[in-house]
């Protein structure tokens, strides 16, 4: 019997899979396939599969899904293959087959669809600030979770122990469009303030925005930018994400800058794919090219430019995770740690394994939320054995995943996005 898995659009190159030689230097980098062992959980496996389904021998079924759904497009294992794969355009061209030709029981459709009605949409989670604000200031949160009422559901369990601080009802906007530099400028930027950061982490906004005019940097926000398409990239919902880039492209466009200044790794990452997800189409791909050039993470741009200015003492023994699409989509390593170690008084430790996913990875842990806590495990186990008092990482995912399990476990650490350590560090000199 041959099978129909895929259709002829957003087809998964066949010419990417065969540079997979199943050589095996993946099965390290895979965190999947370092917690269930099953060679189908890991990169090589799913390529496999792939090949099957395209040369019709299984059907998209739920097996085939569920191996591709446990995957976290972390990308660690392209760092690790020695043939280059390009391994996500691969799982990002499957997941948008799988959106558009597997009919996901009721309540998953559902929920996915819930999340992706929200979540892009900054105006929209400004919405549940107040009644957020509520459940945390008057004490609801912990009878709901001193009751264990969330039991029944994995999912609603691990969403309420990431829940953020929220410190007002109301929706922080603060941010004027254009911020002059400190001194002479010396670069005109362009800032994305993201989706779920500017409603839950608008303090890492503002502090991006003040070590960026200490740096000679004048600051364009625009008010009308959207979602950077991250989560629907990374979910196969590729015409959504596609929409999503015309309009930031349009948008940033405006007017010329030396660079895009992005504080999300996943933002970042798929800022720098705008081209390639606009290939074929002609009004958007060069513009598309053109864009992607000019994203910049925060660290890789600070580490390029050099920081300016007198950086005061912090007397902290830091460690730093690797966010996987700073780390693995963006190829950005040494830069952050470059600039931590600029910063007076810190000690820097390592943390064993900081570049193995922490399982957040976009809305990941609210979809697979046994793996990802199996690998936040992971992760707070290498945390205990360098008992950092600061763990700095590049990603707002990140800081709430570790955030919940150093909460659960006691440790007493503090997390910090990169960009916020060198805020008070600036702000802490004599």
């Amino acid at each position: 019997m041959v099978f129909k898995a895929f259709d002829d659009l957003d087809k998964p190159d066949m010419e990417i899979i065969r540079d997979c030689v199943h050589c095996g230097f993946c099965l390290t980098s895979c965190p999947t396939y370092l917690q269930t062992g099953n060679e189908l959980d890991s990169p090589r496996g799913r390529i496999y599969l792939m090949r099957s389904a395209i040369e019709g021998k299984i059907p998209m079924g739920e097996a085939f899904v569920k191996h591709m759904d446990l995957c976290l497009g972390c990308l660690g294992c392209e760092t690790a293959c020695p043939s280059g794969v390009l391994y996500g355009r691969l799982i990002e061209s499957v997941r948008a087959q799988i959106e558009r030709r597997y009919r996901r029981p009721f309540l998953e459709r559902l929920y996915r669809s819930v999340l992706f009605k929200v979540f892009p949409y900054p105006r929209r989670l400004g919405f549940l600030l107040p009644l957020l604000y509520l459940y945390q200031a008057t004490g609801i949160r912990k009878l709901v979770q001193s009751s264990g009422i969330l039991g029944f559901s994995k999912r609603l369990l691990h969403m309420e122990g990431m829940l953020p601080s929220v410190e007002s009802p109301f929706l922080s906007s603060n941010l004027p469009e254009r911020i002059e530099p400190r001194g002479r400028r010396q670069f005109k930027v362009a800032l994305l303030t993201g989706c779920i950061q500017s409603v839950f982490f608008h303090k890492t906004n503002l502090a991006t925005v003040r070590v960026l005019v200490q740096n000679g940097c004048e600051v364009f926000i625009p008010r009308d930018q959207v979602c950077c398409g991250a989560l629907s990239l990374h979910s196969g919902r590729l015409s959504e994400a596609r929409e999503f880039a015309r309009l930031n492209i349009r948008v940033f466009e405006r007017e010329e800058v030396d660079a895009i200044v992005v504080n999300s790794a996943g933002c970042g990452s798929a800022m720098k794919e705008y081209g390639e997800i606009l290939r074929g189409d002609r009004g958007y791909y060069e513009r598309g090219v053109r864009f992607s050039k000019k994203v910049k993470d925060i660290s890789e741009f600070l580490a390029e430019v050099g920081l300016q200015g007198n950086l005061g003492e912090l007397r902290l023994r830091v460690t730093y995770q690797d966010a996987c699409h700073i780390a693995h989509a963006q190829r950005i390593k040494e830069q952050p740690r470059k600039l931590i170690r600029q910063i007076p008084g810190i000690e820097f430790v390592e943390l064993g394994e900081s570049d193995i996913c922490c399982g957040s990875a976009g809305i990941y842990n609210l979809v697979e939320p046994d793996m990802s806590e199996k690998l936040l495990e992971r992760k707070i186990f290498n945390l205990r054995r360098i008992k950092p008092q600061v763990l700095v990482s590049g990603n707002p995912g990140c800081l709430l995943q570790i955030g919940m399990g150093i909460r659960k476990n006691g440790l007493g650490i503090k997390t910090l996005h990169l960009v916020e350590l060198l805020d008070l560090a600036y702000r802490n000199r004599s």
